[in-house]
This record gives structure tokens, C-alpha cells and sequence, in this order.
């Protein structure tokens, strides 16, 4: 029988946090080109469509994009995770417990 603390996650979700912050700002990198192209580098008239509004509207969102990954990725809490295992002496079977202590956010 294997007892968790389901109200608290351990390292790993440190760890895909993390993973998710930096997709951020690859995200808003990509978005900041792909504005840039189109606020710049494209010559073309689409009826109804202004593409260098789009694509600054795209650099702005990646540019947020960027900052934000950026304060994620400086505010993340470090995490400890601890896993105690017993034996139960009457039923004999194997008792884990594992507990998880974080650092306050600041």
C-alpha cells in the first residue's frame, strides 16, 4: 500500500515549469520575428489586411511573450521533496509517505 501527499508536487514539477517558461520565451522569440518579417520585410497588399499592423501587433505580443518567460522563469521556488518508507509490523506490508516543503514565493 503506497500512501502520496497529492496536495504537493515534487521536483519534477519544478523542473516542467521551468521547461514551460522557456518555451515561453522561445515562443515570444518567434513571434517577434515573424513580425518583424511582416512589419519590414514583406511588400505585399492583401484587401482588408494591413500586414505591417500584424506584424507589430506580433512583435508586441512576442515582446511581452519574452518578459514574461523571462519574471517566470526569476520568480520559480525551489523545491524539496522527501520520500520516508516503512514497513508495517502487523500487516507487513510497505508504507511510503512522501512530503514536499517549497520556499514561499517573494
Amino acid at each position: 500500500m503506497q500512501l502520496y501527499d497529492t496536495g504537493s508536487l515534487g521536483l519534477g514539477f519544478a523542473a516542467s515549469r521551468r521547461m514551460d517558461n522557456t518555451m515561453s520565451i522561445g515562443a515570444g522569440i518567434f513571434l517577434l520575428v515573424v513580425g518583424a518579417i511582416l512589419a519590414f520585410a514583406v511588400d505585399l497588399q492583401v484587401a482588408g489586411i494591413d500586414l505591417k499592423t500584424i506584424g507589430y501587433i506580433l512583435m508586441l505580443a512576442g515582446l511581452v511573450g519574452v518578459i514574461l518567460g523571462i519574471v517566470l522563469i526569476t520568480r520559480l521556488r525551489q523545491s524539496v521533496s522527501t520520500t520516508r518508507s516503512a514497513v508495517d509490523p502487523a500487516s507487513g506490508e510497505q508504507i511510503t509517505r512522501q512530503t514536499t516543503e517549497r520556499d514561499p514565493l517573494i
